[in-house]
């Protein structure tokens, strides 16, 4: 297989889609890997990383599309990409689908295949390429929410842990999957008034006894939710159905309901949203204010964090790189169910079903 890694270019986005180390796998195993110059620099992977361990250096993403069978990345390709896709290309990465009309209409107008990250999933419904993301997500956003906080940023002026004499600031989390449990550790180490919330009681008992007693769990249900609001500090939303549309928990209307300062941290955002006025923001221009409401809804957190994040998601992502290298992507996906999940749009055919009902486009099951 040959294999592409090209450098990403959407916004302030430093990870990469190959380690140095994957790419020694591929390699030992036959593959040819081409690396765009410069694409692991912000991670920290120079490209006489990649050469020493076998890769070829190509200087342009042109070149990348041109050469590969496989390309192999972190995030959705943007616009200057479309018409580098070739028919029959396999993309490996995270799509988003649901979430961007135009990507969808791209990907199925070039006729390629494209296995996303985040719908690859497990029989005990767990998302292996999603869980590592959804952990640097997480623990970011209550590190980016206590920033937001800060007066010069436009927010209450509280500190997240208080000190003595003074209270700290009260966390609500909505959803408590892996990007939840993992704001919640964070803010309760901080020592926040933390309150997460599920509409999963099997869930919500796990989470009361693993995680700090600084953190409340709470039934999830729209007026529960509205109870909290007036005064809660930083709302941090990571409500996820996986493939589909977020759900809006908070609404403009809600906004009102909350002091002047409050800052949301939108998760979800990849997923579109789960706050009615969010709209995705970048780490150059990362919060804007709506009615007083401090909204962050940077769409690629993790990329603020490179060397972390691009380790993190090489570990899970390399043995289903191997897979679909080694075998080709239908006989890969025929034997691991969970990869086959991965599909969404194979040839100019919607294969994942929330995809197409999203847009109201037609769902073709994929015939392996």
């Amino acid at each position: 297989m040959i294999i592409g890694v090209p450098k990403e270019i959407k916004n302030n986005e430093n990870r990469v889609g190959m380690t140095p180390s994957g790419v020694a796998e591929a390699v030992k195993q036959g593959h040819r890997v081409f690396i765009q110059h410069t694409a692991g620099i912000n991670s920290g992977f120079p490209d006489e990383a990649y050469q020493a361990v076998g890769a070829h250096i190509l200087p342009t993403i042109e070149d990348i599309y041109a050469t590969a069978e496989m390309i192999v990345k972190v995030k959705e390709p943007i616009v200057t990409e479309y018409n580098l896709i070739r028919k029959g290309q396999l993309l490996f990465t995270y799509f988003h689908f649901a979430s961007d009309r135009e990507l969808t209409l791209a990907m199925l107008s070039n006729k390629s295949i494209c296995l996303a990250y985040e719908t690859v999933e497990e029989a005990d419904h767990s998302l292996p390429l999603l869980i590592p993301m959804s952990e640097v997500a997480g623990r970011m956003s209550i590190q980016e929410g206590a920033r937001f906080l800060e007066k010069p940023q436009g927010g209450k002026g509280i500190l997240l842990g208080g000190v003595p004499g003074v209270k700290p600031a009260k966390v609500l989390i909505l959803g408590g999957g892996v990007v939840g449990s993992n704001a919640a550790q964070i803010a309760a180490g901080m020592g926040a008034d933390v309150t997460i919330t599920d509409i999963n009681l099997a869930r919500l008992r796990y989470l009361s006894e693993t995680l700090p007693k600084n953190v409340k769990t709470l039934y999830a249900s729209e007026l529960r939710i509205r109870k909290e609001l007036p005064d809660v500090d930083l709302v941090v939303g990571s409500v996820l159905i996986p493939g589909d549309k977020a759900p809006h928990l908070i609404t403009k209307e809600m906004l009102s309901m909350m002091q002047p300062g409050t800052v949301l941290v939108d998760v979800a955002i990849d997923q579109g949203g789960c706050f009615e006025t969010s709209h995705p923001t970048t780490h150059s221009a990362p919060t804007y204010i709506v009615d007083g409401i401090v909204h962050y809804a940077v769409a690629n957190i993790p990329g603020a964090v490179p060397y972390t994040s691009t380790l993190a998601l090489t570990n899970a992502t390399l043995p289903y790189v191997m897979a679909l290298a080694n075998k080709g992507w239908k006989k890969a996906c025929k034997e691991n169910p969970a990869l086959a999940l991965g599909l969404n749009i194979v040839e100019g055919k919607i294969v994942y079903k929330a995809v197409a009902d999203v847009f109201g486009l037609k769902y073709e099951p994929v015939s392996l």
